[in-house]
């Protein structure tokens, strides 16, 4: 994956800023800087590095936006997974985009949503950190986004979730793990999210995620001590 070199910030301002910042970097023309591909990339680094006060603050007003109904589905945990899973392998170009995750999010009707919300334009969701939009697209491929949700910034996914009563700390099959690689358990210091593949019962589980390792899908196994919690889909069955 394209790596952009990060100064003068620490990694729980860009944590708190976080992914959706890709919005208004566009509006800022922030320079690409290094990165860690499970947190902020491309864009969204740039943006949250020079300007982590002004990222933090465009998404507290509208953090927990997104549609709120509770559509029932006719799809299991195991589809969506299936489907996860058979993206493994698909990375980011050199500039940390070019995947049909961040392609598909930029042209959907959520990406006009969360413009609106956050400021910036469509284009800039194409280089963007893109965990959050590999969670998105699967749930859309497989007809699960009513239950899955979609969003591109980690923490208003998570938000969504909680604000549907449908947060916790339990782990399970298919559902959409939140991650804060300092142990922190606040929503606000989410900095990736993926699937659930088991857990494993020995203080890990098993996960696919997007935007991970090398800025590709992969299988990972992660120590619950990262987990900050757990969205839960109601899914069929």
């Amino acid at each position: 994956m394209a790596k952009h070199r990060i100064n003068a910030v620490s990694k729980s301002n860009i944590a708190r800023a976080a992914l959706g910042v890709t919005v208004i970097a566009s509006a800022l023309g922030a320079n690409a800087m290094t990165a860690n591909a499970d947190t902020a990339t491309g864009v969204a680094a740039a943006t949250a590095a020079k300007h982590p006060a002004t990222a933090i603050a465009a998404h507290k007003a509208g953090a927990a936006d997104n549609d709120r109904t509770e559509t029932k589905i006719n799809v299991t945990a195991s589809q969506v997974l299936a489907m996860a899973k058979a993206q493994v392998g698909t990375s980011e170009n050199s500039y940390g985009g070019g995947t049909k995750f961040q392609q598909w999010y930029a042209g959907s009707q959520r990406a006009g949503e969360t413009v609106a919300r956050d400021g910036g334009s469509r284009s800039a969701y194409l280089n963007a950190a893109w965990c959050s939009m590999f969670v998105s697209w699967v749930g859309e491929q497989t007809g699960a986004r009513p239950q899955v949700g979609w969003d591109a910034y980690t923490v208003a996914h998570a938000k969504w979730f909680a604000a549907n009563d449908r947060f916790g700390t339990v782990a399970k099959p298919g559902a959409v793990v939140f991650f804060a690689w300092d142990g922190g358990k606040s929503l606000s210091d989410i900095q990736h999210v993926g699937f659930v593949v088991k857990d494993n019962q020995n203080g890990t589980i098993s996960t696919i995620e997007g935007n991970t390792g090398n800025g590709k899908v992969e299988e990972r196994v992660r120590p619950k001590s990262q987990v900050v919690g757990y969205g839960y889909p109601q899914y069929a069955g």
